[in-house]
């Protein structure tokens, strides 16, 4: 099984997405617990990405 390489342009506009269902009233509570947790995961995502992105950098600049 090959892992899906992240794509962290996609994961920042879908947490534009989940952002604006949030502020949105009609989204319901159970919705939105469910969009709070799929953030945390992009979220995390997205840090891990950019912390190796960084650290190939600083490497590549010694």
């Amino acid at each position: 099984m090959s892992e899906e390489k992240f794509d962290y342009t996609k994961a920042v506009t879908e947490l534009d997405g989940i952002a604006a269902r949030i502020e949105d009233p009609q989204t319901s509570l159970d919705d939105i617990g469910a969009l709070v947790s799929r953030s945390k995961v992009l979220l995390k995502q997205c840090r891990e990405y950019l912390r190796s992105v960084r650290e190939s950098i600083e490497e590549e600049s010694e």
